[in-house]
């Protein structure tokens, strides 16, 4: 059967993920405008850096619990090297949508919003009550998908 739009794009961030090199949490985000792909990104450490599946998590040590502490990350987000990519290589992003494996944190959200994106669309969720507020209250859509839908 041939996948819709939305699983078609959920399936990349999927295999996106799997680039990541975070030890807590593999995820892969894509941004979309038109139905084409402009940017990828996955989670890990900037670029030169020591991977934490190499040296290990900070986060992990100290027993930071999910969606507190993100200072204490070496790593960059998927969402945020997407957007990261689309600057560094000079893609306008303004008008559309991140297909992510998870539900973007605050600091994500905060980036999304002034990106100009307008949608984010997810598989797994991720304890952030602020974030989901802060796109409620952008006007962005967020929506929890799974890959029947």
């Amino acid at each position: 059967m041939r996948p819709t739009w939305d699983q078609y794009f959920l399936e990349i961030a999927t295999v996106v993920a799997g680039r990541s090199t975070c030890l807590r949490r593999q995820v892969g985000a894509l941004i979309v405008k038109d139905k084409r792909i402009l940017t990828t990104g996955y989670n890990g450490a900037p670029r030169s850096l020591g991977h934490c599946i190499d040296i290990g998590c900070l986060r992990e040590e100290v027993g930071a619990e999910p969606g507190t502490t993100h200072e204490l990350c070496r790593g960059l987000h998927a969402e945020q090297n997407a957007i990261i990519q689309a600057a560094l290589h000079g893609v306008s992003i303004g008008g559309g949508v991140v297909y992510s494996t998870h539900q973007p944190c605050v600091l994500c959200t905060k980036m999304i919003i002034n990106s100009g994106l307008t949608a984010v669309y997810y598989l797994e969720t991720y304890p952030d009550p602020l974030a989901s507020s802060l796109l409620e209250e952008a006007g962005v859509e967020s929506k929890k998908l799974t890959m029947e839908d």
